[in-house]
């Protein structure tokens, strides 16, 4: 699939590299993006809904406002991104590496947070009720006012 930003065109597909591109507020719901490279990628307020982004590379992504509810997030690579805001319900985050980022205020209700590293991460005010969090490292994140109400937190 290929999209159209700002005059730029953009190819969506597994494995692509869309690194330090600027995808704001694009719809790309159900994409497959497996393996791509969104490193310093601006997605803020991009539709990712239900999007294959397994074993993607999101480091230090801008991904505010961004929906990626019950996306496909599983090993990807998400060090240092910015999530702040963004609704991650329903997400498959199983082995993904969450390490320094910023998830204040992120919807992470029912998400799946299995094996997930969360070292430093910025959690305050996120809503993790119903997330499965077995196994996942919390070293030194912040978890301020975080709604862990039903959360799996086992082996963490």
């Amino acid at each position: 699939m290929k999209i159209i930003v700002n005059g730029k065109e953009y190819t969506i597909e597994p494995d692509a590299d869309l690194s330090e591109a600027d995808l704001r507020s694009t719809k790309l719901w159900n994409a497959d993006l497996s393996g791509a490279n969104l490193s310093n990628t601006n997605l803020s307020n991009a539709n990712l809904g239900e999007a294959n982004l397994g074993e993607a590379n999101l480091s230090n992504a801008e991904l505010y406002r961004a929906e990626l509810s019950v996306a496909d997030l599983r090993k990807a690579h998400l060090e240092g991104a910015d999530l702040r805001r963004a609704n991650l319900r329903y997400a498959s985050l199983s082995g993904a590496n969450l390490s320094g980022a910023n998830l204040w205020r992120t919807k992470l209700n029912d998400a799946r947070l299995q094996g997930a590293n969360l070292s430093d991460a910025n959690l305050s005010d996120a809503k993790l009720s119903g997330a499965d969090l077995n196994g996942a490292k919390l070293s030194d994140a912040k978890l301020w006012n975080a709604d862990l109400s039903g959360a799996y937190v086992i082996e963490a």
